[in-house]
């Protein structure tokens, strides 16, 4: 409840067909973000202008889930990530897009990249963006939760819940205790 979250809608087989798809784009506005909702690193995450590259996209993802999901577009500079374990926050940073995409991670002109990860200090972060990330995690449950937020028109979405979050370089630069924090909680001290 009061989660904020981009318009979504749940494409099903059979909505995937011209009129269905155009009535989405009036829903959602163009471009759109088009996940297959067992993606991981934005493999599965298209972002689509028109009709014909949904449909086209559809068909592909459709085979490998029920259903996938059509979000209106919002765009931001970078996505805050806010672990949350146990119901509290546990860390925060920035997954700053690079230029040429919107994903965390893409293939630009034969070449992976991948986003520049910031870890900020928890007093930088806004308290706001920690609060909603604490509020849809603990809608999921109390374990580990990595939570992708972004900022636009004045407010705070959620993008997705993670339920297995990368800890990589970068991210714990200012939460030196995270691991430990994290084996506390797993073995119940």
């Amino acid at each position: 409840r009061n989660v904020s979250i981009p318009k979504t809608i749940f494409v099903k087989k059979n909505d995937i067909y011209k009129d269905y798809v155009n009535e989405l784009f009036k829903e959602l506005g163009s471009p759109l973000i088009f996940k297959e909702p067992s993606t991981s690193f934005s493999l599965r995450v298209e972002k689509v202008y028109n009709t014909d590259e949904f449909v086209k996209i559809a068909k592909r993802f459709i085979k490998l889930s029920d259903r996938i999901v059509a979000q209106e577009y919002i765009e931001s500079q970078f996505d805050w990530r806010i672990g949350v374990l146990n119901g509290r926050f546990l860390y925060g940073c920035k997954y700053i897009m690079p230029s040429e995409t919107f994903k965390i991670q893409a293939t630009i002109n034969g070449h992976v990249v991948y986003c520049a990860v910031k870890s900020a200090p928890k007093e930088k972060i806004p308290m706001d963006v920690i609060d909603l990330a604490i509020k849809a995690a603990n809608s999921i449950g109390k374990g580990l939760y990595g939570v992708d937020l972004k900022e636009a028109n004045d407010t705070t979405y959620v993008i997705e819940v993670n339920d297995n979050p990368s800890l990589e370089s970068g991210e714990l630069d200012y939460y030196p205790n995270v691991y430990r924090e994290i084996i506390s909680y797993l073995t119940g001290r």
